[in-house]
């Protein structure tokens, strides 16, 4: 997971596909975050993208950096503690601080669960880490 951590990380932007009915959505993302050993994106309840994770949990990840990009499935969990959410703004801090704070009732973290990353080259290989 650290190392999909650091990825993500390392790609500034990555973006984020929900399911919306039938149709896709995909949306920028920027703030990731670990906290008791599970990877972390936040988001603003009053988004759709929130009511869309909370109605069908799968989503599906994708970045690039320095020429090869990760593809990451996984599962959403909403976490309503306070002591994630602050987990979240500690590890950034700097882009979050300008949009929420911990005890807004906007902020809000998802962890990701049954996650699959798969770090992919345009040569063809392909890493493949679970978590």
């Amino acid at each position: 997971m650290e190392e999909v951590l650091a990825y993500l990380q390392n790609c500034g932007t990555f973006y984020l596909a929900t399911l919306d009915g039938t149709t896709p959505r995909v949306r920028p993302f920027g703030a990731v975050a670990a906290y008791e050993g599970k990877l972390y994106i936040v988001t603003n309840n009053q988004k759709k993208v929130f009511a869309q994770m909370q109605q069908h949990p799968k989503i599906e990840i994708s970045g690039m950096y320095q020429g090869t990009w990760i593809r990451l499935e996984a599962e959403t969990v909403l976490d309503e503690r306070r002591e994630a959410r602050v987990a979240m703004m500690a590890a950034n801090e700097k882009v979050l601080s300008s949009m929420y704070h911990v005890d807004d009732q906007l902020m809000e973290v998802f962890y990701l669960k049954n996650a699959t990353a798969d770090f992919c080259t345009f040569s063809g290989e392909t890493k493949r880490i679970t978590f």
